[in-house]
């Protein structure tokens, strides 16, 4: 029985979260304190009070979702519950990469925030944007961003489950993909309430800064195998995890096909670990036939550890 750990990217944030591991968890509380001192400012206080408005913020979200997400790993691991491989949704590979001992936590958490410094940075508010388009197929889609780009940026950037693709871009050119998908089938067109248009070409002065960054800072190789999100291939190399995270910046989050990825490579059961469920109900799109469980908070860190726990003794 092969166990992923599956991490979530921006979106999943909320006030609160992260609280009570670390309240009652040692290992998870140890996450927290490390997250403020490598950053010079109590995230733990905004993760767990707020205000809301400074949470959104992406360069302060995306540090606060990593620290979440590691310290629930934590807390499965002062459980004895490690996994055999692990995977992350965008920014989710950075919680999977310090799960499998690439990254540094401390390293980790200051390139997130840089990172989300830098996305926002690379498009004025207002001009990009970012829409779901729900139940059509990928190739009419890409077919819509195609006809709607008329010299502007819109492309497919997170192809998350079967009947469920995310485009960003220009604003003009996303509203107008997003009317060509409509007259094609889709069932809805959503505008997402996102800062920025993340996982597009767009994107490529901040992926430039940030690859600076990340080449100055130390990987190892994964004790577990990682499937990254921009190939959806498997990676174990310090260069390897280095160079997926910079190509996701404006690259396609290709979520569909990791979790697919990981379905061939033996994995039967999904443990979605950090702050919400949004992965959990993408796996099962994906694949039926898998368990998945999600740890956040740690009445359900005990039910995923019953789970588990039953599992390898039945």
């Amino acid at each position: 029985m092969a166990v992923a750990f599956v991490f979530p990217g921006q979106g999943s944030q909320k006030v609160g979260m992260g609280r009570l591991f670390h309240d009652a968890v040692p290992e998870s509380r140890a996450v927290f304190e490390e997250a403020d001192g490598a950053l010079g400012f109590p995230l733990s206080r905004l993760c767990f009070e707020g205000p809301e408005a400074q949470l959104q913020l992406t360069a302060n979200t995306q540090p606060a979702i990593l620290a979440t997400s590691v310290a629930a790993a934590g807390a499965l691991a002062a459980r004895g519950i490690r996994p055999d491989w692990v995977a992350g949704h965008s920014l989710g590979e950075y919680s999977a990469l310090v799960t499998a001992g690439v990254l540094s936590l401390r390293d980790a958490v200051v390139a997130v925030r840089r990172r989300g410094e830098y996305m926002q940075e690379a498009v004025p508010v207002g001009e990009g944007a970012m829409a779901a388009i729900l139940a059509l197929d990928l190739a009419a889609i890409e077919q819509a961003c195609r006809e709607a780009a008329q010299g502007q940026v819109v492309s497919p950037a997170n192809i998350n489950s079967p009947g469920q693709v995310v485009i960003a871009g220009h604003a003009a050119a996303v509203d107008r993909a997003s009317e060509l998908c409509k007259k094609a089938g889709a069932k809805r067109a959503i505008r997402l309430p996102v800062s920025a248009p993340f996982h597009c070409a767009l994107m490529m002065p901040a992926q430039a800064r940030l690859a600076r960054d990340l080449a100055r800072l130390s990987f190892a190789e994964a004790t577990v195998p990682v499937v990254n999100n921009v190939d959806a291939t498997v990676v174990r190399s310090p260069d390897s995890c280095r160079g997926g995270l910079v190509r996701q910046v404006s690259g396609t989050v290709r979520w569909q096909e990791s979790v697919e990825r990981l379905v061939r490579e033996g994995v039967s059961t999904f443990v979605e670990v950090g702050p919400g469920t949004v992965l959990s109900g993408l796996v099962k799109k994906i694949d039926p036939r898998v368990r998945v469980l999600s740890v956040e908070e740690p009445a359900s860190l005990e039910a995923t550890v019953t789970a588990l726990q039953e599992r390898r003794t039945a």
